[in-house]
């Protein structure tokens, strides 16, 4: 058996390094025909060292970013060979590929580059992190109650945006000699005024109550095993199919089933159940979503229904109502101190129990009131336009406080960034 997972891992090993290899070609014919940057144009950087699997937590970035672009020019920088491929073809921002830290170092000193931005916790953030005479900031890439949310890696930023109250209670609990009040910059959830962009919805809005289903994947360990599609969803949406005042909207994870067959079959029962409906009646236009874009979804919807994941607080910036299917498995952990403490939760039962459930908590004035005090702890005011703004006014704090850092060691002259260290490392592995 270990033989065997040592082969297979030296064969993914192989294939990966291939796979660098041609990308890194392609990236050169790519750079070679494009021209270079303007030098002193860009003032913002968003640093990204991951490969593609992680480029999600750049991509609901994108039209926050476009729109600081408007005040402040943003410059994208990837040090994967992956992740720079995608992005030139899919970034609506400009990208700059520095791999090694001497193409990084190359970047800063023909960029001023006053803040940068990073959306996780790659190790490889420090080698940008070195470099001073400029704000590093964290802004993470969603809100959630997760352990990730509490990690003391928030100090070593000089600032850090973070969604609102709840973001700063939970962090107040493990971060030790934190300065909140300067440190950490509540802003919302900007990614929320672009959950409708001005693209026309896949359907045309009637009579409907739209119910948006997005459940998670049945997860790798009976801890985590928060997907409902097995437990609550085929019933769900069949029932939400009989009614004739409901049109569905599901949005599945697309690792469903990977780990237990039976949930890939009820997915696969969910997508025919949504077809045969269609196809009975045209004009209900269900709706089985796959597509890279998530936003419209979140703000059309007139009900969510969601699984404990990052859906949850996606969703709760909308400031619609929504639904949290109850795990099916006793071992699956719920963190009950925050708003799954206090959150509409749908239990697995019958569908027409279910159905009841959804209309109820669509207009019930209790849960909708409970809604809105969890909606303003966590984001704040969720007014469209609020939280955007309250984006560029953080930043345009943090240029403001670098003028005036800037004038303060006006006189402290030039300092060698070079880092000989770093270099050398990267040379090293290159002839290995």
């Amino acid at each position: 058996m270990g033989l065997r997972k040592d082969a297979r891992r030296a064969v993914k090993l192989a294939k990966d390094i291939m796979w660098s290899r041609r990308a890194q070609r392609t990236l050169g014919v790519k750079l070679a025909d494009r021209p270079d940057f303007e030098p002193h144009r860009f003032r913002v950087g968003v640093y990204f060292a991951d490969g593609r699997v992680n480029l999600y937590q750049l991509r609901q970035w994108y039209a926050p970013l476009v729109a600081l672009a408007e005040r402040h020019p943003v410059l994208i920088l990837s040090r994967a060979s992956g992740a720079a491929l995608k992005l030139l073809e899919e970034s609506p921002l400009p990208v700059a590929y520095v791999r090694r830290v001497a193409d990084l170092e190359r970047v800063i000193h023909e960029q001023d580059l006053h803040v940068i931005l990073y959306v996780n916790q790659n190790a490889k953030n420090f080698q940008m992190m070195r470099y001073g005479r400029r704000w590093h900031v964290f802004i993470n890439h969603g809100e959630s109650d997760k352990m990730y949310m509490t990690t003391n890696q928030f100090k070593a930023y000089d600032y850090a945006l973070i969604a609102g109250d709840a973001a700063r209670s939970r962090l107040d609990k493990v971060l030790w000699d934190y300065d909140f009040d300067k440190r950490a910059i509540p802003i919302g959830r900007p990614q929320a005024d672009h959950y409708l962009d001005g693209s026309p919805l896949p359907y045309t809005p009637d009579h409907r109550d739209v119910v948006l289903y997005a459940p998670t994947w049945e997860g790798d360990r009976d801890a985590a095993a928060y997907g409902s599609i097995a437990s609550h969803g085929v019933g769900l949406v069949r029932g939400l199919l009989a009614t004739g005042r409901h049109r569905v909207i599901y949005r599945p994870h697309p690792r469903s089933g990977v780990v237990d067959p039976a949930y890939g079959a009820a997915n696969e029962a969910i997508i025919a159940a949504l077809a045969a409906a269609n196809a009975a009646d045209p004009s209900a236009h269900h709706i089985f979503d796959n597509g890279p874009k998530l936003g419209w979804q979140l703000a059309a919807a007139d009900v969510a229904i969601v699984d404990i994941s990052a859906m949850v607080y996606d969703r709760l910036a909308a400031g619609r109502p929504l639904l949290i299917t109850r795990p099916a498995n006793p071992a699956a952990e719920i963190d009950t101190g925050g708003y799954l403490q206090a959150c509409e939760w749908l239990d697995a039962t019958d569908a027409a129990t279910m159905v009841a459930r959804i209309d109820e908590v669509a207009h019930d004035a209790e849960a909708l009131a409970r809604l809105g005090f969890w909606v303003e702890r966590y984001f704040g005011d969720t007014t469209p336009g609020v939280t955007t703004a309250r984006f560029h006014a953080a930043i345009d704090h943090l240029m403001a406080e670098w003028e005036r850092f800037a004038a303060l060691h006006a006189g402290d002259g030039e300092i060698d960034e070079h880092d000989v260290e770093a270099d050398a490392e990267e040379d090293a592995e290159a002839v290995g």
